[in-house]
């Protein structure tokens, strides 16, 4: 046996995850039955984990003076977090438009107005590469200190081939450039641009799959569209996730964020990995959605989004859980809707506002967030074989980690068995 190269013990609690099935998401009861380890410890060797268990059990054998060895007393361990929807790469910001929405302007009316995505997107297109690339650089970081270790980016602030292919770009060489990894997702189909709005909705994904996926193989597994009033109707969303998906690409849909299209079922029976936002997906409708895809599509909760838009409808995610719906929660961090890293407060809003339990909220943000971006097989629990993404927290229960509103926890981040 190799000796340690880092172990983390005399934990409190440790969180591994670990004990559900093997080959698709937690759902249902094992959401909330996973294994905790009670005075615990994990142990490294270079960029994986390779024991987790009980502090009786640690294999003293296989520290050496050259170990590296964490007092984690009184404290939570965990996976790192998975930050399943973002919009890391984007040009300036919108809080000028704040104030719209405090006097009651609604997203689709900014939208309408010109404002809104398109506000993003003509700041993004007058943007150059590096800016692009020093904001992303930055939002890493401020994501890296909330505990996140692997994070999805989307693309959809150009609306243009050029742009969009150089976000995407700039996403995977933010990712190069600092240790949080980056998965690269494109969301070309955000909205219908300017540039198409005679031709419409239709005309603009032909565009797409004519003119920039060829180039994005390799570059972006997933694909996502975002079907709602005022951006993509449904049928318009079926045809270009048909489409991509013969091109070989993974399916993604934002979609019942504001008004019930059915896109959330029309994506998962083509085996979309995710349905986003879901606040107006329904309860009889996300059963159908866990049976037909055998629990593999993923519901990707985003309670952070109706708090900041002030809204009161948020997903009822206990009624996802009880009907056996894989559930994950991330921020959407964007400059529009939600212009927050904190995925902290996004579990707490989830337990206050959509009825998760502390350890439902956990695996949401931890091993179902990495099945939602087709990361499971190396990240999203505690387990041997797994890359050591690995937090501590100040904190002493997993019932700690939703009570503290919008503290963050995270005393130590590892990343790839590296402190950070």
């Amino acid at each position: 046996m190799l000796p340690y190269t880092l172990v983390i013990q005399h934990a409190a609690q440790v969180l591994t995850l670990a004990g559900g099935p093997p080959d698709r998401p937690l759902a249902g009861p094992d959401l909330h039955h996973w294994t905790i380890i009670e005075r615990g410890y994990v142990a490294c060797q270079g960029d994986k984990i390779v024991a987790v268990g009980p502090m009786d059990e640690l294999n003293l054998a296989c520290i050496t003076p050259e170990t590296r060895l964490v007092d984690a007393t009184g404290c939570v361990v965990m996976p790192g977090l998975v930050e399943c929807h973002t919009h890391l790469v984007f040009g300036g910001n919108r809080a000028h438009e704040f104030e719209r929405k405090l006097r009651g302007e609604s997203y689709l009316d900014i939208l309408a107005s010109g404002g809104g995505i398109l506000s993003t997107v003509r700041a993004t297109r007058a943007a150059s590469e590096d800016e692009l690339l020093a904001n992303a650089l930055h939002h890493l970081d401020g994501f890296r200190r909330y505990g996140v270790t692997t994070l999805e980016a989307k693309s959809g602030y150009g609306l243009d081939r050029d742009t969009e292919l150089r976000l995407v770009r700039v996403a995977r060489e933010a990712g190069r450039r600092q240790p949080v990894r980056v998965v690269p997702t494109f969301l070309g189909a955000h909205v219908v641009p300017p540039e198409f709005k005679e031709a419409g909705p239709r005309a603009y994904v032909d565009f797409i799959l004519r003119e920039v996926l060829s180039d994005l193989k390799g570059e972006a597994a997933y694909v996502d569209i975002f079907c709602e009033e005022g951006a993509f109707p449904l049928e318009v969303a079926r045809y270009f996730l048909e489409q991509a998906h013969k091109m070989g690409f993974g399916l993604k849909i934002h979609a019942e964020q504001l008004h019930d299209l059915g896109g959330c079922e029309m994506a998962a029976e083509l085996g979309a990995a995710s349905v986003d936002h879901c606040d107006y997906l329904t309860p009889a409708a996300a059963a159908r959605i866990a049976q037909r895809s055998q629990g593999r599509t993923v519901a990707v909760l985003l309670p952070l989004v109706p708090l900041f838009l002030r809204q009161e409808k948020y997903a009822p995610g206990r009624a996802f859980i009880d009907n056996g719906l894989p559930v994950a929660v991330s921020t959407d961090f964007n400059p529009g809707s939600c212009p927050s890293k904190n995925l902290w407060l996004a579990l707490s809003v989830a337990c206050l506002k959509m009825g998760f339990t502390p350890q439902e909220a956990v695996a949401a943000a931890t091993l179902n967030a990495a099945w939602a971006i087709g990361h499971a097989a190396d990240c999203g629990s505690l387990e041997p074989g797994k890359r050591a993404d690995i937090l501590v927290l100040n904190v002493g229960s997993v019932a700690e980690i939703p009570y503290w509103l919008g503290e963050n926890p995270v005393r130590e981040v590892v990343l790839g068995g590296a402190m950070q």
